[in-house]
Formats: structure tokens, C-alpha cells, sequence
């Protein structure tokens, strides 16, 4: 299968920088190609298509980003990376059996949180989600849902105990997906948790998650754990999803209030033409 020029055309986090040292070539699959990335002599980074070639190559947030196309634009900004006080956490990657689509959906689904991350991110009775708003920001090319409000147990690995949480999620980029919420320990700041999805195949992808986080209290290991157990409990959940490609087409579920993300998610994938890991029509 012919991978669309939408999808090559995108930045993919291809390893957690810091891991790839001169001694230690990393090699990956994006969406079916082998692709090694070598740190060379002057310690830059550098990363090579299975035939040879050299493939674009940023550096950001910790991570390597590469593309098996060319990427006619730069690479998504997260300015609070760069604000001061911040800890940056690379919590590692999870091998998904799922449309990388698929795994980014569930990241922007609130409605899961009682039922897959119970006495954490929701409990009962606390299942109902409230209104908010969800927009497809035209000037940035980006999925924004914000107002979001749910009642989280343990909102972080820094709470101490059960509150109101406000959410912000933001989709600048189809593998992509930026949670913002209250930050425990800083009343009126952001706490940003990040997933940056490869896909190997259409049904198959590493799912890097990355945080910036007011937080001097935790330990690095704790705050790694805490994130890693919320992603596996989703990943026994997305392995079990049918169809596996994301549908496009709205006539194949039906969605609810809750689902509003989701449905501006989609419709954003379709007007992008990003059918990698879509099921475009109903079979």
C-alpha cells in the first residue's frame, strides 16, 4: 500500500533523544520503512531511510523527529517547554497494537476516565461529563476543546487529594496530542502532558509520552510509573477496539456529548486527507 503524501509528509518522534549515543545507532520502522538515526562525530544527529538517503531531522522536547517525506512546515510549538522552573519528563514509549489514530483519540476522550483509570483520573458517581467547547482553530490548523471540567481522585502524581480538574486539549499535528490541566502544587498554572504517536504500520505504533510540569516534590522514577500506568491501562482497552482503523465516516458510530473532541478530531483527520490509519467508508 502507497502511504498518502499527508502522512509521509509529517514530523514523527523517532527515538528519546539522549538514548541515541555514538556507540548505540537506534533503528525504528515508520510506516513500514526502516529508518536508523545515528549520532555522529560532532554529536549531531542524523537519520537514515532504508535505501540510504537522509531524512530531514529536528530536535525538540526530547525527542528525535524525522519524516519519510518533506515536511513543508516546521514542527509544532509547545511554548511552555521553554518557560522556566519546569521539569521536563520523557517517560519512554508503548508498543500499541492500534491505529496510531486510534491512540490519539483515546487520549482525547474524557469520558473513559471512571470506567479505565477508576479511583485516579474518575471515580463513580462522578461519570457525567459537563459542556465545553470544541473548536477547529482555522488561523493554526488545530483541534482545541477547552472549559473541560471532571472530578479526578488523583489529577497528578503531585495531588494530594480528589479535586475539579480543568482540562485544554489541543491537536496541532495528526499523530499529536497536548493535554493541559491544573496544575496541583501551582494554582492558575498549566500542567502539560504530551503524546507524540509513531506509527510502524497502519495498525501498530509507538506511543511517546512527555511532560513539562511544575513539580519539585516528585521523584523522576514516580512521575514516569504514574504516567506509564495510565497509558497501559488505555492500551488493553485500544487493542480491543473495532473496526482497528479509525472511522471517518460518521455514519459507522454514534457518538454522544462527550464524544464532541473525538468528532472534531475526525472531521479535522478528512479535511487534512489523512487516511493512514483511517477507515474512510463504512464496510
Amino acid at each position: 500500500m502507497t502511504t498518502p503524501d499527508i502522512a509521509r509528509n509529517q514530523w514523527y518522534p523517532v527515538a528519546i533523544e539522549h538514548l541515541v549515543t555514538r556507540n548505540r545507532p537506534e533503528t525504528i520502522v515508520l510506516m513500514g520503512e526502516q529508518l536508523t538515526i545515528h549520532r555522529m562525530e560532532d554529536d549531531s544527529l542524523q537519520v537514515t531511510g532504508s535505501d540510504g538517503r537522509v531524512c530531514p531531522v529536528t530536535l525538540r522536547y526530547g525527542h528525535v523527529w524525522s519524516s519519510i517525506g518533506a515536511p513543508g512546515h516546521a514542527l509544532f510549538d509547545i511554548p511552555e517547554a521553554d518557560e522556566p522552573g519546569r521539569r521536563m519528563v520523557d517517560c519512554g514509549a508503548v508498543r500499541v497494537k492500534a491505529s496510531p489514530l486510534r491512540v490519539v483519540e483515546n487520549f482525547l476522550d474524557i469520558a473513559h476516565f471512571p470506567f479505565v483509570h477508576t479511583d485516579v483520573l474518575g471515580a463513580e458517581p462522578h461519570t457525567e461529563v459537563e459542556p465545553y467547547k470544541v473548536e477547529i482553530r482555522d488561523t493554526v490548523d488545530e483541534v482545541w476543546a477547552t472549559k473541560v471540567r471532571f472530578f479526578q481522585p488523583q489529577a497528578a502524581k503531585s495531588a494530594g487529594e480528589g479535586q475539579m480538574t480543568d482540562y485544554m486539549y489541543r491537536v496541532p499535528a495528526p499523530c499529536v496530542s497536548i493535554l493541559y490541566k491544573t496544575c496541583p502544587p501551582r494554582p492558575g498554572a498549566w500542567d502539560v502532558i504530551a503524546l507524540f504517536v509513531r506509527p510502524i504500520s497502519e495498525v501498530l505504533c509507538d506511543a511517546y509520552a512527555w511532560m513539562a510540569l511544575y513539580d519539585d516534590d516528585s521523584a523522576q522514577s514516580d512521575l514516569i510509573q504514574f504516567q506509564q500506568m495510565i497509558f497501559l491501562q488505555d492500551r488493553s482497552i485500544l487493542e480491543n477496539q473495532l473496526p482497528s482503523l479509525l472511522p471517518l465516516d460518521p455514519k459507522m458510530e454514534i457518538p454522544t456529548r462527550a464524544d464532541t473532541t473525538s468528532i472534531a478530531y475526525r472531521r479535522w483527520l478528512k479535511r487534512q486527507g489523512m487516511s493512514y490509519g483511517a477507515q474512510l467508508v463504512a464496510r
